[in-house]
């Protein structure tokens, strides 16, 4: 079925996967504003909404190959593929943006002083993401595995886990428009353009991540939906 104006944004990327990458460019929030009917999404931006179905429709009818739905994984499964895919890709990828941030801060803020505020967004989103992900393997995770869990214990956890979501959701958006939404300057070198390959990479699979557990995995323990 393909997507309508009155569907929720975070219900159209689970049916479509290959939508994300649209509502990513659009910075239109699948994740943590996921319950957002699409028309109201696109007018908070300022996009046509029928324009925006038109370009959805088009990735859609252009996937050769079908997706893993991740809503037909166990919990267990569903888990494991969150830390091996995307926590191991974070505490991997975290550490190489901070270093190129920091390099192209010092190498090239005289001539561009938003590059300095970039490197501090992006020291922030490690600050934020690397305790959070320890805190979800250490004891959500778990709760969650159990044999038996306490749905109320882990809904009240998840109030705190999609708080910083919404923190995380708001550093992505800031270091895009620090970022100038990864458009490079025409004297850009090749550090500049590598840190925002990586950032835009970062951004898309945290989105991915962020949205897998606001609206798959929560939703099993009474949270975001």
């Amino acid at each position: 079925m393909m997507p309508a104006t009155n569907q929720p944004v975070a219900q159209i990327v689970l049916d479509h996967p290959e939508t994300a990458t649209i509502f990513q460019r659009l910075t239109i929030d699948f994740c943590c504003h996921g319950h957002q009917r699409l028309e109201e999404a696109c007018a908070e931006s300022g996009y046509d909404a029928n324009a925006v179905i038109r370009e959805l429709e088009a990735a859609i009818a252009a996937r050769k190959t079908p997706t893993d739905d991740p809503r037909a994984l166990s919990t267990p499964a569903l888990i494991d593929h969150i830390v091996n895919k995307h926590h191991a890709y974070l505490r991997t990828a975290l550490p190489t943006v901070v270093g190129l941030a920091y390099k192209l801060a010092t190498v090239h803020g005289v001539r561009d002083a938003r590059l300095y505020e970039l490197a501090s967004m992006v020291r922030d989103l490690s600050d934020a993401l690397l305790p959070h992900l320890d805190e979800e393997e250490t004891t959500v995770f778990p709760a969650m595995r159990a044999e038996s869990p306490d749905h109320a214990a882990i809904a009240r956890i998840l109030n705190e886990v999609e708080s910083e979501h919404e923190q995380v959701g708001a550093l992505l958006a800031s270091i895009r428009r620090a970022a100038n939404d990864y458009i490079e300057p025409e004297w850009a070198c090749s550090t500049y353009r590598r840190l925002f390959s990586e950032l835009v990479r970062l951004e898309a699979d945290t989105l991915r991540h962020v949205h897998l557990e606001n609206h798959v995995l929560a939703p099993r323990f009474g949270g975001l939906s």
